[in-house]
């Protein structure tokens, strides 16, 4: 009887360590989209990883009630059998048991297979989670205090919080057969949860790169740049660049041609101009693509704080960081650039313009700059050599060379930039 008693006591322990590990391991993504399907069991699962506290408290409660009791049994029936040798036997053969077959054979099957022995359990384990619930109420009422004796504030919840530095640890174990396909999938979900965290100045178009028109030229020289711009929006300004007094659109300004005859002269610019809208450089490119949707709109002026003009933002900025930049058409020797404004050299090394931001670099040649400095190339050049360097310098930084090859007045335009690894390059930085 007391064998008996003892089989289905391992059992029960089994069964409390398969649950843990099922239930604490279970792909949560996967429990969630089975419970919106209607899935009972998925459900029962969220809901008891709602409260991990009181799950893993009544489990470890269990478990260790049903351990201690066939541990009891096992040895009050050896030491009537062998005296009082029998709690040597007991101990031995219970830690056999226990440790085989309530706790490393669970467990792993538990592990392997967590998705489907949690549905399969979940049933289980809510009532046992309800009739242990006052027990384990109490014990996490005596850990609380006992911990508030080390000045510890203890918040159970909060150790099983997911955090964002979990999903991207998520993100990098994302592989595939397609290397290059899972590193831009990477990036594009490294660029979902970075949007909260950058903001407008890391992906505005830098003023000195907006094509923005005089409002007081003629409608026709206007209407001729227009024709002449890839661009569709252009901010308009007034006396001075940084007063900047309305948007042109490209489908107003070819609408009021048409409605004048075709006779741009007759177009009135700063009535079929649009008022600009103006958002700080610290605004997080989150908040500003909700700002984007609930405003219906797709381009704003980027001022600082006292104003000034900084550059423009649009839509298609915001979404690059997600997406990374469209490429551009493949230049005359047939060949597409990996990134606009990056030309790859045989050498190994690249020519980078120095506008070129360094999140884009990273993403697309799988390079790992730092851009907490500096958002350019141009940028962390200037950041790390703390000087404005003149053409031919080099510079080694981060494991890189840095070579300026042009540069106009005090801005550097074209760097060549030679990875690590290239045996070819010099070792030596020039001053």
């Amino acid at each position: 009887m007391t064998l008996i008693a003892i089989f289905f006591l391992l059992i029960a322990s089994a069964f409390f360590s398969g649950a843990e590990t099922a239930l604490t391991a279970a792909s949560r993504p996967l429990m969630h989209h089975l419970a919106t399907t209607g899935d009972k069991r998925a459900a029962m699962v969220n809901e008891l990883r709602q409260h991990r506290e009181r799950l893993i408290g009544a489990l470890l409660v269990g478990n260790n009630v049903v351990n201690i009791f066939a541990s009891a049994l096992a040895t009050g029936a050896l030491v009537a059998i062998f005296g009082e040798v029998g709690v040597v036997y007991a101990t031995m053969a219970m830690t056999i048991l226990v440790l085989v077959f309530a706790e490393i054979l669970p467990k792993t099957y538990a592990f392997r297979n967590a998705d489907s022995a949690a549905r399969a359990l979940a049933p289980l384990v809510v009532p046992v989670v309800f009739v242990l619930a006052p027990v384990t109420h109490l014990i996490n009422i005596l850990i609380r205090r006992s911990l508030l004796l080390f000045n510890v504030d203890f918040k159970a919840e909060d150790g099983f919080a997911a955090s964002v530095e979990e999903l991207r640890g998520a993100i990098e174990l994302h592989a595939g057969e397609d290397i290059k396909a899972v590193r831009h999938e990477r990036a594009m979900l490294h660029g979902v949860l970075d949007l909260s965290e950058l903001q407008l100045g890391e992906a505005m178009i830098h003023r000195s790169h907006v094509v923005a028109f005089d409002a007081d030229e003629p409608a026709e020289v206007i209407f001729e740049k227009v024709l002449a711009s890839p661009h569709s929006r252009f901010p308009l300004w007034r006396e001075n660049p940084d007063n900047i007094v309305g948007v042109l659109h490209t489908k107003d300004i070819f609408r009021a041609v048409r409605d004048a005859g075709g006779d741009a002269r007759k177009v009135n610019i700063a009535q079929i101009a649009t008022k600009p809208w103006f958002v700080p450089e610290t605004t997080p490119l989150l908040d500003q693509l909700r700002a984007f949707r609930e405003r219906r709109e797709q381009f704003a002026v980027v001022v600082d704080e006292y104003g000034s003009l900084m550059g423009i933002v649009t839509l298609a900025d915001i979404l690059a960081e997600i997406v990374g930049d469209m490429p551009e058409a493949r230049d005359a020797t047939g060949s597409a650039e990996p990134l606009p404004g990056v030309r790859p050299q045989t050498d190994g090394s690249c020519l980078i313009k120095g506008s070129v931001t360094i999140r884009d670099l990273d993403r697309e040649l799988n390079w790992n700059l730092p851009d907490e400095a500096a958002t350019t190339l141009a940028g962390l050049v200037l950041h790390e050599s703390r000087r404005i360097p003149e053409v031919g310098q080099a510079f080694i930084f981060h494991g890189f060379r840095f070579e300026i090859v042009r540069r106009q007045r005090h801005q550097i335009t074209l760097i060549r930039v030679t990875p690590p690894g290239d045996q070819n390059r010099p070792r030596v930085r020039t001053q």
